[in-house]
């Protein structure tokens, strides 16, 4: 099947996540999200969503127990190996839907491997904090960060988790990106940032919406 779809177009896309401590939330967050909008943005188009990668770049909450990481230099080795693989077998246009903040040293690498592949085309596209996307989580609450309200969804949410109610304030991010594990979490208590935990289902749908359109505006229109 997928030979055959390869005879008349070239598109596909890889989504990316990570494994890490998301508060009242799963640990697969940002793995549940960026496969979910991927898969629901390309549904109408035929185009093949690949399995999401589920382990990321995130050392700084290795001392929240469940949080799993993967050194920088093999996560590039990883990418490598993955998109160099698609291209192999014919995808020429490939979508790179990532969830995960810490993943973004591949979109900096992202050059030399095209500068390897000339005749490829790869988006690499951060769904939460894309134009769009990013537009309908401030209109709706502007303290919104890592596990708060922004990544809740009923297909986040643990069974029997309940959420505090308060708004949590901001952390100081430039402060906490010199901790190491240990002291960042007993500065960050609970692992949100900032913010509520949760907020209206009806509000997150239309966020929800507005991302899966957005992406799929990339699949159609966004090559070069």
């Amino acid at each position: 099947m997928v030979e055959a779809y390869l005879r008349q177009d070239d598109r596909c896309v890889l989504p990316l996540g990570c494994t890490e401590q998301h508060a009242t939330l799963s640990l697969a967050t940002d793995t549940l999200l960026a496969e979910r909008v991927a898969r629901e943005a390309a549904e109408d188009l035929g185009v093949p969503v690949f399995p999401a990668l589920a382990y990321g770049i995130t050392p700084t909450f290795a001392a929240y127990p469940g949080t799993l990481s993967v050194r920088t230099t093999t996560y590039l080795a990883l990418l490598d190996d993955l998109l160099s693989g698609l291209h192999q077998q014919g995808f020429r246009r490939i979508l790179v839907v990532n969830g995960h903040g810490g993943n973004v040293p591949g979109q900096g690498w992202l050059g030399e491997w095209l500068a390897r592949h000339p005749q490829a085309r790869v988006q690499w596209h951060n769904w939460w904090n894309a134009p769009r996307t990013w537009a309908a989580v401030q209109a709706t609450d502007e303290l919104a960060s890592h596990a708060s309200w922004m990544e809740s969804f009923p297909w986040t949410r643990l069974e029997g988790a309940s959420a505090p109610e308060d708004r949590k304030p901001m952390v100081d991010l430039s402060a906490l990106r010199q901790l190491p594990p240990a002291e960042v979490r007993a500065r960050l208590g609970d692992g949100n940032f900032g913010g509520l935990h949760r907020r209206p289902d009806r509000e997150m749908q239309r966020i929800w919406q507005e991302a899966v359109g957005e992406t799929r505006a990339l699949l159609q229109g966004g090559w070069a």
